[in-house]
C-alpha cells in the first residue's frame, strides 16, 4: 500500500460564483462529485473532505457515499491554506503522503492523481502537477514535508509559497493529456467548460 491519502478541499463562500458552486450541475452530476469520482477511482487510501462550518448538507452526504471522511475547518475565512492544514492534521499515523485536490476541478482525472503517486513512490518529496509546464493542481506531500506547511503556509495562496520557496523539493510530473486542471470560480468558467466538454 502506499500511504498516500487524498485531501479534498471544499470549503469556500463561492462568492464570484454566486453560492452553491459545488452543488451546480456539471456532465450530469454535481460538480464536487467528479473530484470525488477522481479521488475514488485513484491509487489512495482514503480522502478526507475538508468544510466549512456551514457547508450544504448534499455536500457531506455525497462524501459519504464516496466514503470520504468530512472534516470541519471553522478557521475557513482565513483563506485556502487553513484547509490545507485541518486536511493533513486530520490524517492518521499511517499516511505517508497527502495528495490536495480542489473541489471545483471537474477536469482533474484520477490518472493524474496516480501519476503523483508514483513519483512520491519514486522519492519525489513534493510532486506538483504541470500542464504546459506551469505548476496546477493536484499536488502531493510528503509526511516529511507537512511541518513546513504548518510553518510557512497562510492565507488563500494554497501551497504556491512553499513550492516556489522550496524548488530543491519539488518534483514536476507532466500531465499534459490527462485531464485537464481548469477551476471554476464563476458560472461563466462553467458555461466555457460545459461547451469545451460538449466539443
Amino acid at each position: 500500500m502506499s500511504g498516500v491519502f487524498g485531501v479534498l478541499l471544499a470549503a469556500g463562500a463561492a462568492s464570484r460564483f454566486g453560492g452553491g458552486k459545488l452543488l451546480a450541475p456539471f456532465r450530469g452530476r454535481p460538480l464536487v462529485e467528479h473530484a470525488l469520482l477522481a479521488l475514488h477511482e485513484s491509487p489512495v487510501e482514503g480522502t478526507v473532505a475538508v468544510v466549512g462550518e456551514d457547508a450544504e448538507e448534499e455536500v457531506r452526504r455525497l462524501c459519504g457515499r464516496y466514503g470520504v471522511r468530512v472534516v470541519e475547518n471553522h478557521r475557513w475565512r482565513e483563506g485556502q491554506s487553513t484547509s490545507v492544514l485541518a486536511g493533513i492534521r486530520a490524517l492518521g499515523p499511517e499516511a505517508r503522503a497527502a495528495v490536495v485536490l480542489l473541489g471545483d476541478q471537474p477536469l482533474v482525472v484520477a490518472g493524474a492523481v496516480a501519476r503523483l503517486v508514483r513519483a512520491f513512490e519514486r522519492g519525489a518529496r513534493i510532486a506538483v502537477a504541470t500542464y504546459g509546464g506551469r505548476a496546477r493542481n493536484p499536488v502531493l506531500f510528503a509526511r516529511e514535508v507537512w511541518p513546513l506547511l504548518e510553518d510557512e503556509l497562510e492565507g488563500d495562496e494554497g501551497a504556491r509559497r512553499v513550492l516556489r520557496r522550496h524548488p530543491e523539493l519539488v518534483c514536476q510530473v507532466p500531465c499534459d493529456g490527462v485531464g485537464d486542471p481548469a477551476d471554476v470560480d464563476t458560472r461563466e468558467d462553467l458555461r466555457r467548460l460545459e461547451e469545451r466538454a460538449a466539443g
